[in-house]
């Protein structure tokens, strides 16, 4: 019995110890600013406190006339608190972040369209501006039934972050749940990547100067990662969806320890839940299988997109007996990846390669991973962990649209109608008055005013406004 004690208390000393020195290496961002918008108390999600935006709150970063708070009617069970709430602007409005730690910014908007017999949220539509950078246009808050989050990578090398709601028009409004604005690790966006053109293979400088919007991030063969399993709070989804056939290919998971090198993909670039796990094409014999894996995802044209592909070796037996060649948009990316050799001859040891391409005009990206002209029989002939799609900024500063944010701006007075009208019509009547007045005196240059005899007969005030009329005209 007391060795039974003694091994359980020796089990829980070292998942304390583990769970301790987890924490310690835990990713903890210098600017850190997560918005509770529309609440009057904090909330807490995934052991993350997010900060009433109300005025009584002095973290609450809103600069703003026209707003107001909206609750849910009817709160749906297991939603985090940050979706029963939201702030309404029926002017343009901003928040605005002090940041101390310049660079990379990850900021994420929380969207969720509920029921509430105060307002529709479905007759909104806005435009979200963030730094200059058109995020969003014509808005109107995703669907009714699920949250939606919008996650953008932007440089930030400003004392400040801003993010703009502008409604479309004076009729609209705009809304938001929850915002994030995160400094993002030095790590997770660096200088260049490879320029897929064609056949051919280029340089792509200042990668790290650009902003984007995470349109896809994807675990592969494996399940669901959550933002509470993930040290920069994001979320994987399965590969299932977009996998154009899984015939011939194995998933594979992985029980021991991801094994992260310094120069190498960090926590913070890939969690050890997207590492662990795989789809793989592996030969049974010494012939070697003629095929590929692809994944496709739709996108949209007239944009150039980064393409993360995560690789980790959890499946071979050994060092040097991996090949493959990797794919984007059909065109060949890598050729003959020796992951052995990137990873300093260690399995286990996770890698990542970044592509940028142009949208193809299907609307589609696919990205396949197939065996090498070096690939071998009896061994794993391709392999890949994880996908990321990234949209890139366009030449106007905008990953929506083709309009500036200083467009955007100054199309807002135009609109307003309500206060433009009144002063157009007294500028015409100052100016009807400047007439009248102008030709009384040209009047009274031609017929000089003399004294009125005495005995002439009253009039009436009909007859001196007939003569009146007669002088003026």
């Amino acid at each position: 019995m007391g060795t039974l004690l003694s091994s359980h208390g020796f089990s829980l000393f070292l998942l304390w110890t583990f769970t301790l020195y987890g924490l310690c290496l835990s990713f903890s961002p210098i600017d850190n600013y997560l918005i509770n918008s529309g609440a009057s108390l904090d909330s807490v999600v995934d052991n993350r406190r997010f900060i009433s935006d109300s005025s009584n709150s002095p973290d609450s970063h809103l600069s703003s006339g026209r707003t107001f708070s909206l609750c849910a009617g009817t709160l749906l069970p297991g939603l985090p608190q940050i979706y029963h709430t939201a702030r309404v602007f029926n002017s343009p409005s901003k928040y605005v972040f002090n940041v101390k730690d310049p660079g990379t910014h990850m900021v994420r908007l929380h969207f969720h369209r509920f029921n509430s017999s105060r307002l529709d949220l479905g007759n909104s539509r806005f435009h979200v501006l963030v730094n200059g950078l058109v995020a969003l246009t014509n808005f109107s808050g995703g669907d009714l039934v699920n949250p939606k989050v919008i996650e953008y990578l932007l440089c930030v090398n400003s004392e400040k972050v801003e993010i703009r709601f502008v409604p479309a028009k004076k009729s609209n409004f705009a809304f938001v749940n929850a915002i994030e604005v995160i400094s993002a690790p030095k790590d997770l966006v660096l200088e260049t990547a490879q320029y897929v053109n064609g056949d051919k293979i280029e340089e792509f400088q200042g990668l790290n100067k650009q902003a984007f919007e995470t349109m896809y991030r994807v675990t592969v063969g494996g399940p669901k990662v959550t933002p509470f399993n993930d040290s920069l709070w994001r979320t994987w989804i399965p590969d299932d969806e977009y996998l154009k056939s899984s015939e011939g290919s194995n998933k594979v998971y992985f029980g021991g320890r991801i094994k992260y090198q310094d120069g190498g993909a960090s926590r913070e670039v890939g969690p050890d839940n997207v590492y662990d796990s795989a789809r793989l094409i592996r030969s049974k014999n010494a012939s070697i299988p003629n095929m590929n894996l692809t994944w496709e995802f739709p996108v949209s044209e007239d944009y150039k997109y980064l393409v993360r592909m995560h690789f980790c070796d959890i499946a071979s037996i050994s060092l040097g007996l991996l090949y493959f060649n990797v794919y984007v948009n059909e065109h060949l990316a890598y050729k003959d990846l020796d992951l052995s050799d990137v990873t300093n001859y260690m399995l286990a040891s996770p890698f990542y390669a970044d592509f940028v391409v142009d949208a193809a005009r299907s609307g589609v990206i696919t990205v396949s991973v197939g065996p090498s002209s070096k690939s071998m029989g009896y061994t794993v002939d391709a392999i890949l962990n994880g996908v990321e799609i990234m949209k890139m900024n366009n030449s106007v500063y905008s990953l929506d649209g083709k309009v500036p944010a200083e467009l955007i701006m100054k199309c807002w007075p135009r609109r307003t109608l309500g206060i433009l009208l009144p002063l157009i019509a007294l500028a015409c009547l100052l100016l009807s008055l400047s007439a009248i007045v102008h030709r009384r005196k040209s009047n009274a240059e031609l017929f000089p005013w003399s004294k009125l005899p005495t005995d002439i007969h009253e009039i009436s005030p009909k007859q001196a406004k007939l003569q009146l009329s007669n002088i003026v005209t």
